[in-house]
């Protein structure tokens, strides 16, 4: 009877920490896209936007005009008008749809649940196709089984893979296109971009969800980012590699090291004796002599 105590205590442990850790993490499922960012999310988010009444053409292309009637959308709802798409901006943009809803808020869950691989004709139309549609995505995802759009399953259908494609590929200038509209500035001791020439810093092959990882933190922070290493040669193999496009070094500057040393749950220390310090959404930031190593699972 006298071990009771003790068991009870580390039940409660465990439970504080699961329910303080989860709104965290949950905030940060929420993806960042911006200036140089394609495809179903983009296209969701234009039409979202028209759903609010900034009219924005659907192309699927996070151009000039896009981040324009973003920072409208922004300014109008008392948001830092920065022209991304992050977890401040998502859930103002969002529209709970459902049975019978129609109109671009519908066209945006339409366009994310065939990213989804559900095949809906992109009508604005909430039909019975359409809500069969989301209750198996729900289903898949362990959501409540509703057929309602809401916060939760919006925020399920553009944080996953199928819609933003976490695996895809950059070219170096589409990945230097979206850190340079985010402010993230890059060197090389070779002043180069070369992925085959290890003095160069190259984002050749980098996953699209690696360079929105290093954008959210630089917006959550509110630090500055600067990139120092990407997907050249010269870094040590593995899946989770520079190589293959998980990775990105940048500098250790103070702003940004006491962020993540104060706000991400701290590891220990790896073999070569990197601090290791992991973010809600899984990824991990690993202090090397020179640089932060942080890799993006997502």
């Amino acid at each position: 009877m006298r071990r009771l105590p003790a068991v009870v205590a580390a039940v409660l442990t465990a439970v504080f920490a699961t329910l303080l850790s989860a709104p965290a993490a949950q905030a940060a499922d929420w993806p960042v896209v911006g200036g140089g960012s394609s495809g179903p999310r983009v296209t969701a988010v234009q039409h979202l936007l028209t759903a609010h009444g900034h009219g924005t053409t659907a192309d699927g292309d996070f151009g000039p005009a896009t981040t324009a009637k973003v920072e409208e959308f922004q300014s109008a709802r008392g948001l830092t008008a920065d022209g991304y798409v992050g977890p401040a901006t998502w859930p103002e943009l969002v529209v709970t749809v459902s049975g019978g809803s129609d109109g671009s808020a519908v066209k945006a869950a339409q366009v994310l649940l065939n990213a989804h691989g559900h095949g809906l004709a992109v009508d604005g139309d909430f039909g019975p196709g359409t809500d069969a549609a989301t209750r198996d995505f729900q289903d898949a995802e362990g959501l409540s089984v509703d057929g309602i759009i809401g916060p939760d399953t919006w925020r399920a259908l553009v944080s996953g893979g199928g819609s933003g494609g976490s695996d895809e590929k950059l070219t170096h200038s589409q990945a230097a296109s979206m850190f340079t509209s985010a402010g993230i500035p890059w060197s090389s001791s070779g002043n180069c971009s070369d992925r085959y020439a290890r003095t160069c810093t190259s984002f050749d092959q980098l996953r699209r969800t690696s360079a929105e990882g290093v954008i959210a933190l630089k917006r959550a922070s509110g630090c500055s980012v600067h990139i120092t290493g990407g997907t050249e040669t010269g870094h040590a193999s593995g899946t989770y590699s520079h190589w293959n496009g998980y990775k990105i070094d940048f500098a250790p500057y103070s702003c940004v090291s006491s962020y993540i040393t104060g706000t991400f749950t701290y590891l220990g220390q790896r073999s070569d004796g990197a601090a290791l310090y992991r973010a809600g959404t899984g990824d991990v930031y690993a202090r090397e002599g020179s640089h932060w190593d942080a890799t993006y699972h997502g």
